[in-house]
């Protein structure tokens, strides 16, 4: 990044010319975009059909991260309008008519439901219509998750493998990310000046501020209602979040995560349940950033949303991020998926890459806190007497029993 903002002031008519690595880091994200869907959504949903015989928790469960993810989106599209980070940036005159030209004129309500559903999914891969396409998804891992299981695990296996396949494909192509990030920070600065990062510092300083909103409105209120204890809570996860925030990774934190939420009194069987179905369907922090960062391209790029389209948005993010938390940079290619969904050029993204990093790290350690809440949330939802009895043991106890 510093390398990019020297070279952008000192060489601008090299920075300039550095678009390259940006772009091909773009192409090759969206390339694996909708193998990535339609591998693995099918196959989380699939993976976890023992939710039916679950019940009540399962229930609870998905209930639940869904009511908190719509949260985290909200908080972070609001803080996207308030602080307004996005206007005023000069982008390129291309990126300005190509938005402009791609826009749909819109049209009736009973139109705009029927284009969610797709006729050919072939169609909908080609034309990269990606809510059409987590339609798919979703229709096909719940079709399958039905089948006997003679018949569903060698299927579900294979979208597994394939998944795995695919998100080391993912893995390799994260390799670009420092120079992708680079070039673009030079080329924004050669392009429209020095003045340019302001915007972005002002994205990474509301992304901040926004996460630290939904920790206070949204994780603390859910842990005082269902009386979790506080202190205790906040020495157990302070470690796996520690570790989320410094590696950008929350599945180096998952481990740690369930031990000390098993050493904080909730029953090990919810913790194997909750945590890492979470790590697929309950992204916090992702949630956040995401709406924001969407917010800030349209804002960018100078088009302004209707109230339908920002909806449209919120909805595409909701769907396209469940089943997308195992894979590198996933955040990214939901977030690219949405601008080719409601035609935001490529220019704001590339900017956004640019500074990806420094809001990586608070995203997931929000991930990792959000999914230790929920393990918590849902063990005192489901059984308080037995949770309230592990909750009192000493920690020096849980210690000798592990």
């Amino acid at each position: 990044m510093l390398a990019g903002i020297e070279l952008g002031l000192e060489f601008p008519r090299i920075a300039t010319q550095a678009q390259l690595p940006g772009n091909l880091f773009l192409r090759l994200v969206r390339l694996v975009v909708a193998p990535l869907i339609l591998t693995s959504i099918p196959a989380g949903i699939a993976a976890h059909s023992h939710l039916r015989s679950v019940g009540r928790v399962a229930v609870k469960v998905l209930i639940y991260f869904e009511v908190v993810t719509t949260a985290g989106l909200i908080i972070g599209s609001l803080a996207g309008i308030i602080s307004g980070a996005g206007w005023g940036i000069a982008l390129p005159a291309s990126s300005h008519s190509s938005a402009l030209a791609t826009q749909q004129v819109p049209h009736g309500w009973q139109q705009t439901v029927l284009d969610i559903f797709p006729e050919n999914i072939a169609q909908a891969v080609a034309e990269n219509r990606i809510l059409q396409i987590v339609i798919f998804a979703l229709l096909f891992g719940v079709a399958l998750a039905t089948l006997p299981e003679n018949k569903r695990v060698p299927l579900v296996n294979a979208l597994k493998a394939l998944t795995s396949v695919i998100s080391q494909m993912v893995r390799i192509i994260t390799y670009l990310t420092p120079l992708a990030a680079g070039s673009a920070l030079a080329y924004t600065v050669a392009t429209t000046g020095f003045a340019s990062l302001v915007p972005l510092a002002k994205l990474v300083v509301t992304c901040f501020i926004a996460l630290a909103i939904f920790c206070l409105v949204v994780v603390l209120p859910l842990l005082v209602f269902f009386r979790i204890p506080l202190r205790r809570f906040a020495a157990a996860v302070s470690e796996p979040v520690a570790i989320g925030f410094a590696t950008g990774t929350s599945e180096a934190a998952l481990p740690l995560a369930m031990e000390r939420m098993e050493e904080l009194g909730v029953p090990g069987w919810i913790v194997s349940f909750v945590i890492p179905l979470g790590y697929s369907f309950n992204m916090d922090g992702s949630s956040v950033y995401m709406s924001l960062a969407a917010v800030f391209a349209t804002q960018a790029a100078g088009i302004h949303l209707t109230l339908g389209q920002h909806v449209e948005m919120l909805v595409v993010l909701a769907l396209a991020s469940k089943g997308m938390a195992g894979v590198p940079r996933a955040v990214f290619v939901i977030l690219l998926a949405t601008a080719s969904t409601i035609h935001i050029p490529s220019a704001p993204i590339l900017m956004i890459l640019g500074v990806d990093t420094l809001m990586d790290m608070g995203r997931t350690a929000v991930n990792v806190l959000g999914n230790c809440a929920a393990s918590a949330v849902i063990a005192r939802s489901e059984d308080k007497g037995a949770f309230s009895r592990n909750l009192k043991f000493d920690h020096s106890l849980s210690k000798a029993r592990g």
